[in-house]
């Protein structure tokens, strides 16, 4: 039985939605954030030595990583919500099945970070290093979140779904950095809004909400019953 280690507000809500939407028998193990670090708590590192989520145990594997955790259930699966080899969508389902951590997640921490820089530091530091968190932000950060806006708003365009007509794992992968994105108020195109509606509309999308609990981003419009 595939059991996921669920943390709460977190990227593992993902891997919820993907196991509704491939019909593969789970159960949910959750775990809460530390309320003064947000962190995750330390009984993660006796499923995994880095302690944190998402990670999965299938009876004696543990896999970890979420685009792990994606190839790793939809094999399972027998290739579901997976574009064919070959073909133009398999290539672009690849590419966003990787870029979704490698590229658009590091800009969004980069800006929770130096966000959170200048309250937590001691008062007679914080206008120096505000001054120099908005710097970073203002001239490195900010700009580089807006070209990946720019470059999500393009690429949806002329397709309903970032491989094409069909709604395959690299939507659920993606859904985190732009839920992430809209949730710290940084304005998407109407394009990406579109998608991020008929993502969130989705039955299994609900359900998972529902198994996973808490969920900050996932929007009004989305908000769990449960």
């Amino acid at each position: 039985m595939i059991t996921v280690h669920h943390l709460e507000n977190s990227r593992s809500q993902r891997v919820l939605w993907l196991l509704e939407e491939l019909g593969l028998a789970y159960t949910v193990k959750r775990y809460a954030r530390d309320p003064q670090t947000l962190r995750a708590p330390p009984e993660l590192v006796a499923v995994h030595p880095l302690g944190k989520s998402p990670v999965i145990t299938d009876d004696r594997i543990v896999v970890a990583e979420t685009g792990a955790i994606v190839s790793y259930l939809t094999a399972k699966a027998g290739g579901g919500l997976v574009p064919a080899p070959g073909t133009d969508a398999h290539a672009r389902y690849v590419y966003w099945l990787h870029y979704a951590e490698g590229s658009a997640m590091p800009p969004l921490l980069l800006k929770l970070i130096f966000s959170r820089l200048a309250p937590g530091s001691p008062w007679l530091l914080r206008p120096l290093v505000r001054r120099i968190a908005d710097t970073v932000l203002r001239g490195f950060v900010d700009p580089d979140l807006r070209r990946h806006a720019a470059f999500w708003e393009a690429e949806l365009a002329d397709r309903p779904y970032l491989c094409g007509a069909d709604f395959t794992a690299a939507d659920i992968m993606m859904s985190f950095p732009l839920e992430a994105f809209a949730a710290r108020g940084t304005g998407l195109g109407p394009q990406v809004r579109a998608w991020l509606g008929r993502v969130q509309a989705r039955p299994a999308y609900r359900r998972a909400l529902d198994a996973g609990g808490p969920y900050a981003y996932a929007g009004p419009g989305a908000a769990h019953t449960g």
